[in-house]
């Protein structure tokens, strides 16, 4: 056998495989991030209430109305790209929350001009969130979004890539449910009545999860375009589920 090819050959095999690139998940990651950070600094400053047949006036933080939209992009990029892709792009938004919050903190507490005397009580209302529903908030997150990718990774492998829905679906009903019960017990446990606590911990949560159903035809949508535009279907049979990495 000829010495340098074989040295060639295991020299090949040893070299490290180039990461694959893919046109658009950069661009996920942003979306997702944007949409993560505005619904967490935006949407809490305004309460509503509207009415519904049926069920009659609901009130509900508005940001209630857009946060599901990042779980919609935690079902895409799991099912596209994989769970430890997916987990990149939390940490990411992690980060980003993380730094939100803490820049948040310092603009409240920065002591304000004589020009902007008069909204400070307006900045304080809308930016000055305490401590604990920062963290209530960050926790939730976190966990809510990696029980949702985890789901869906699992069930992916169980249904053999079949019935989209259900993987929408399943993921969605417990992501959300833990995301909502840590936020709710760790902001507000303590501060109201538990029956009232909970009432509203549910209301939230089923309007989250219906916010996910109703949108399940965009996201076969989406993820039809990924898959095709990116020529990858991952499916996470030798993935290793910790959330404390950023390998991908």
């Amino acid at each position: 056998m000829n010495t340098s090819l074989s040295g060639a050959r295991a020299a090949a095999h040893d070299r490290p495989a180039v990461a694959r690139e893919y046109r658009y998940y950069d661009f996920v990651m942003a979306a997702y991030v944007c949409v993560l950070l505005c619904s967490n600094l935006i949407g809490p400053a305004k309460e509503t209430t509207i009415p519904v047949p049926v069920l009659g006036s609901i009130t509900f933080l508005a940001g209630v109305l857009f946060f599901p939209i990042s779980y919609i992009f935690g079902d895409i990029l799991t099912e596209v790209y994989g769970y430890a892709r997916d987990r990149r792009v939390v940490w990411a938004g992690f980060a980003a929350l993380a730094f939100a919050s803490v820049m948040a903190a310092v603009v409240v507490h920065l002591p304000p001009s004589e020009q902007s005397r008069a909204t400070q009580g307006a900045v304080e209302a809308v930016f000055g969130n305490t401590p604990r529903i920062v963290v209530a908030s960050i926790t939730a997150f976190l966990c809510g979004t990696f029980v949702n990718s985890y789901v869906l990774a699992k069930m992916k492998i169980w249904t053999r890539g079949r019935w989209l829905w259900t993987r929408i679906v399943g993921s969605t009903l417990c992501g959300e449910l833990v995301d909502s019960v840590i936020f709710y017990l760790v902001a507000f446990y303590g501060r109201m009545p538990l029956p009232h606590l909970v009432a509203i911990m549910f209301t939230q949560y089923a309007l989250k999860s219906g916010w996910e159903i109703v949108a399940a035809p965009l996201t076969y949508r989406i993820v039809a375009f990924l898959k095709r535009a990116e020529n990858e279907d991952y499916y996470d049979t030798h993935t290793d589920f910790t959330p404390f990495s950023l390998k991908a």
